[in-house]
C-alpha cells in the first residue's frame, strides 16, 4: 500500500522590524532624559531597528546632521532584545546590554546615565 505522506514544514515568521513596535519606540523616546528638543528617527532594519538623530551637542556631526545613536535588534535564538551604542571614534556598533522585553532596553536608551546614547 502506497500512502502519501505530507510532510511539515516548520516556518517561522521573523518577528522583527515590524511596524507596530517601530511606532512604539518612536512613542517611547519621547520620554528621554537628552537631547528632548530634537525629534529621532527610528527605522527598520534586518532583525530590529536603528534609532538616529541630529547631533545637536556637535560633538559627532559639526554641522548637526543624523547621527546613529542605538540599535535594538531581537534575537530570535534566545527570544531577548540586545541594545547596542554607537562608537562614533570608530564607527562601530558596541553592545550594551540584554533584555527580556523591548520596554526595558528603551528605558535604558532613554535615561542613558553614562551618556553613551546621546550624545
Amino acid at each position: 500500500m502506497n500512502a502519501a505522506v505530507i510532510r511539515k514544514v516548520a516556518t517561522r515568521m521573523i518577528p522583527h522590524p515590524n511596524e507596530l513596535d517601530c511606532k512604539r519606540i518612536e512613542r517611547a523616546l519621547s520620554a528621554r532624559k537628552r537631547y528632548r528638543y530634537v525629534s529621532p528617527n527610528v527605522k527598520a532594519v534586518r532583525g530590529g531597528y536603528l534609532i538616529e538623530s541630529p547631533c545637536c551637542s556637535r560633538n559627532i556631526d559639526a554641522e548637526g546632521g543624523l547621527i546613529d545613536v542605538a540599535l535594538i535588534h531581537y534575537d530570535t535564538v534566545c527570544g531577548m532584545w540586545k541594545l547596542f551604542r554607537k562608537n562614533h571614534a570608530n564607527g562601530s556598533w558596541e553592545f550594551y546590554s540584554i533584555y527580556h522585553r523591548l520596554i526595558s532596553a528603551i528605558e535604558d536608551l532613554n535615561t542613558d546615565p553614562e551618556r553613551l546614547f546621546w550624545l
